[in-house]
């Protein structure tokens, strides 16, 4: 069914809202849930659905646990993920702005990041090359293993060009873990070869997949990958286990880079990325291939496209659920 991009950004502050997060929270979540839902990526409004991520009552201030003039790491005091990480990359920002490089780890923060490449795209716009790296709890499986381990561990690049920037956003494993549940609350079936149940069995049935673990993407390839996010997100950042060795919190990782560290100045790096985008795009297409995409360029295709109409394209029951959860909160909230 169609909704209009309005009454989707309302329904998805009502229902943030109703999860009890402060209306300065809200809406640093909800511009974060929008851009990937009207992107065409899986960390969307299906995030409030379910169990969803309520506020954890317990959180605190967001903390400053040492900084030096390039480097911050920052207690999340178990507020919300996308809110830590928002915090993270605007002290990323300063820094490299200041001194042309800037690090910030955050540990203790409560829930996901969401669509981590909305981080790598401000820090573009910012003119600056940024990475970005999430962690979470077990999910994903090694390769050789069937025991989740790793979270879905994604990591995303954000780079400036002298048009729209260069945003490669990915999660390590083979399908997203919110990929799985929208499979789940639409009723339909996961890709082969992408998870696995409790016993170890490849399943393309979501509800399994849920309580079995995600697959590495590209086999070992992936799962090592996955292994250096998952160093830079927690024993970087000081994020911990018990002494079961289960996780108890959630770690991330934010670095700027100005480019003029190396180059002779903004513009001229931005249009040599730039002159490279248009001769990777005039390059020999195979068959059947119309267009050849730059990282990040289908979605921003995706969110022209919906922001020109007005409207996005919902499963009409995840638009009914998401109305549902938000059904407390009035508009004036």
């Amino acid at each position: 069914m169609k909704v209009s991009i309005e009454a989707l950004r309302a329904a998805t502050r009502r229902a943030i809202l109703a999860q009890g997060f402060s209306p300065a929270d809200t809406e640093v979540i909800l511009e974060i849930i929008l851009y990937a839902q009207l992107r065409g990526n899986n960390q969307n409004v299906i995030k409030l659905l379910g169990a969803g991520m309520p506020a954890n009552p317990d959180a605190g201030e967001i903390a400053l646990v040492k900084s030096t003039k390039l480097s911050a790491l920052i207690d999340g005091n178990w507020n919300q993920g996308m809110v830590v990480v928002s915090r993270a990359t605007e002290l990323a920002i300063e820094k490299a702005n200041a001194h042309g490089f800037g690090i910030v780890g955050a540990r203790r923060t409560n829930s996901p990041t969401g669509a981590i490449g909305y981080f790598a795209r401000q820090l573009a716009d910012a003119g600056l090359i940024g990475f970005v790296c999430s962690g979470s709890m077990e999910l994903m499986a090694m390769h050789g293993s069937y025991e989740p381990f790793f979270g879905t561990n994604p990591l995303a690049i954000g780079i400036p060009t002298a048009g729209k920037p260069i945003v490669f956003d990915m999660a390590t494993a083979a399908i997203a873990w919110y990929g799985i549940h929208l499979a789940h609350a639409e009723g339909k079936s996961i890709p082969e070869g992408v998870a696995y149940d409790s016993d170890g069995r490849i399943t393309t049935d979501p509800a399994k997949a849920l309580a079995g673990a995600i697959k590495a993407f590209g086999g070992y390839k992936g799962a090592a990958l996955a292994l250096i996010v998952e160093v830079l997100t927690r024993p970087l950042v000081g994020a911990r286990r018990d002494d079961a060795g289960k996780k108890l919190d959630w770690g991330n990782l934010v670095f700027a880079i100005d480019p003029e560290l190396l180059a002779d100045d903004l513009s001229s790096f931005q249009a040599a990325v730039s002159d490279l985008l248009a001769r990777v795009k005039r390059l020999k297409r195979l068959p059947g291939v119309d267009e050849i995409l730059a990282p990040g360029e289908r979605g921003d295709q995706i969110y022209e496209r919906i922001t020109a109409a007005g409207v996005v394209e919902m499963d009409e029951q995840i638009w009914l659920d998401l109305q549902a959860v938000g059904a407390s909160v009035d508009d004036a909230d």
